[in-house]
């Protein structure tokens, strides 16, 4: 490992990306309603499917532009395969590994549904005991939430052979949602470390990162209803609750935004979303 720019201390940033992950978690724990579901995006897992040969995303013709036909890809925390699949479609041999049924479930369905091949799926957190090596390791918005985050890395760059890839975003994805704990709980949300502190801990690992930038407009959900379902899951909250009402009568109608195609808005600004590649050998 090469030494950190201007003396920046690993273990130092290490500690501050723990501290504000147990910060986050312990605040739900304090807030959460019932018990926690053994997995977390069941309930909302149709929002994450994909159509695999979609045009217009800049990240992802990004992305298919770093693939070199037949290599092998490990997609951490695929999910229901949103980027898995292209990447299959653009010459990869992928491993999508997530610790969710339901994710990998979906990504079976729709890698079936359209004739994708060329990937095989692992259900398991990483790091994980005998991980599958690689050409090149992928996480997509994985990592805020991680407080192990270098072993993390470690594992991912033990893995890889030519090439780490990480995309992020300038807030973690639940920010969005941030604003409503006010409304609902009365405090405000401890938030999760996102692109700026992963950059900087790259550095501070020694690691000279690239980063590809875009901007990723404020996102869109079909109706209220869905927005509450996912609300709910990032407030830690029971349907039904005194607290669900209180979102859905108060909270709600008062953050979210029609738009012209019967749509609604929550987030109301735009963030910048990053695309980081790095060697793993330093």
């Amino acid at each position: 490992m090469t030494d950190a720019p201007l003396g920046i201390n690993p273990t130092t940033v290490l500690a501050e990306w723990a501290k504000r992950v147990r910060a986050n978690r312990d605040q739900a724990e304090a807030f959460r309603e019932g018990e926690e579901s053994p997995d977390f995006y069941a309930p909302v897992v149709a929002r994450f499917k994909a159509d695999p040969r979609r045009s217009g995303e800049a990240n992802l013709d990004y992305l298919r532009s770093l693939v070199r036909p037949g290599e092998r890809w490990l997609d951490i925390g695929a999910g229901a395969g949103r980027y898995a699949l292209p990447l299959a479609l653009a010459g990869a041999r992928v491993t999508a590994i997530d610790p969710s049924p339901g994710m990998l479930s979906a990504l079976s369905e729709t890698a079936e549904e359209h004739g994708v091949s060329g990937v095989s799926v692992l259900e398991g957190r990483w790091p994980m005991d005998g991980g599958p090596p690689a050409d090149v390791a992928f996480i997509a918005h994985v990592g805020y939430d991680i407080e192990e985050i270098g072993p993390f890395l470690d594992a991912m760059e033990a893995s890889a052979s030519r090439l780490c890839v990480a995309e992020l975003l300038s807030e973690s994805p639940a920010t969005a949602f941030a604003r409503l704990w006010p409304g609902v709980h009365g405090v405000e949300r401890n938030l999760l470390p996102a692109l700026p502190e992963f950059l900087a801990l790259l550095l501070a690992r020694g690691r000279l990162p690239s980063v590809w930038l875009s901007e990723r407009p404020a996102g869109t959900f079909p109706d209220a209803e869905t927005v509450a379902r996912f609300a709910r899951l990032q407030l830690f909250i029971q349907e039904g609750s005194e607290k669900d009402q209180k979102l859905r009568d108060e909270v709600l109608p008062a953050v979210l935004q029609p738009q012209a195609d019967g749509s609604v808005m929550l987030q109301t600004h735009p963030v910048r979303l990053g695309v980081v590649t790095w060697d793993p050998r330093g």
